[in-house]
């Protein structure tokens, strides 16, 4: 059976890979997405981590698997060319130029944005090569707070927005998260959204959970409750069972779907050349019964 899915994007933290748990991905998980590669299927990672980052903890968790691409910092694309991972040009061009205009108009309000975070809370504030705000927050409390408080500033500087996973958070470019970069990937794999899973967890990861960019939606049962009301809301999956238990019982679900569809649509077709038949058949009765 050919299947209506050619892309796979997951989120990794939390997602696919539960950093307390053994394994981190489950292996029933890592069984249905080597079946699904063996099949044509490319799966794209899509994380908040650095390549670097990503790479050790895969080695870790000891997979069996790799993906085709990984999407990093929530926008820059990577393809797997044997056992590497090599940038996606221009597109990673394009993300680095915009974002590097982008800071160069930040920059001078950092000083008042880390003065207001430091007197409120006790948090860390720092810059690295990806953003120069980047923030952990002591809880989840805190980081609503410095969160909301950023996204009015960010209402002042054209393209500027704050990417938030749990209680770490960095500024970005609106136009570059990990719904454009999947989308980015589709186009040069020349797949529609009807043929692309996405799964995910946390904010960062809403881009992409977003009909725009796939038709079928996963949450795991451990996914924050704006995530699973948007998961819901365009007809997606909500799992009961947490992290990569959850995506693996959301992809089981969603390809016995697909299944079932390809043979509903079979049978209709077997049953439309059968009627065409029998009615040529009529046809030859008649002719028969005038002769």
């Amino acid at each position: 059976m050919s299947l209506p899915v050619r892309i796979l994007s997951t989120d990794f933290d939390g997602t696919l890979h539960a950093e307390h748990e053994d394994p981190p991905i489950p292996r029933r998980l890592e069984n249905l997405i080597a079946r699904l590669q063996r099949q044509g299927v490319a799966w794209v990672i899509n994380t908040g981590r650095d390549l670097s980052s990503l790479m050790e903890t895969l080695g870790r968790a000891q997979v069996t698997i790799w993906p085709d691409y990984v999407v990093t910092v929530e926008r820059e694309i990577h393809r797997r060319e044997e056992s590497q991972y090599v940038g996606l040009e221009p597109w990673n061009n394009r993300c680095t130029a915009a974002h590097q205009e982008l800071f160069a108009r930040v920059r001078l309000d950092l000083p008042d944005l880390i003065a207001w975070v430091k007197a409120r809370f006790h948090a860390t504030l720092y810059e690295d090569a990806f953003s120069p705000f980047c923030l952990i927050a002591q809880n989840n409390g805190d980081a609503d707070a410095i969160h909301a408080y950023l996204e009015e500033y960010c209402l002042t500087v054209a393209n500027l927005t704050v990417v938030r996973n749990d209680i770490y958070a960095r500024f970005s470019h609106v136009a570059y998260n990990k719904g454009a970069a999947l989308g980015e990937i589709a186009r040069r794999l020349e797949v529609s959204s009807e043929s692309i899973i996405a799964a995910g967890d946390h904010l960062n990861d809403l881009p992409m959970l977003s009909e725009q960019y796939a038709k079928w939606l996963i949450a795991p049962g451990n996914a924050i409750p704006c995530v699973k009301e948007a998961v819901l809301r365009q007809k997606g999956f909500v799992a009961e069972e947490l992290h990569g238990h959850g995506v693996a019982c959301g992809l089981e679900r969603i390809l016995q779907s697909a299944k079932s569809s390809v043979s509903s649509e079979t049978c209709r077709i077997d049953h439309s050349v059968t009627g065409i038949r029998l009615s040529a058949s009529t046809q030859q009765v008649r002719k028969s019964s005038i002769v």
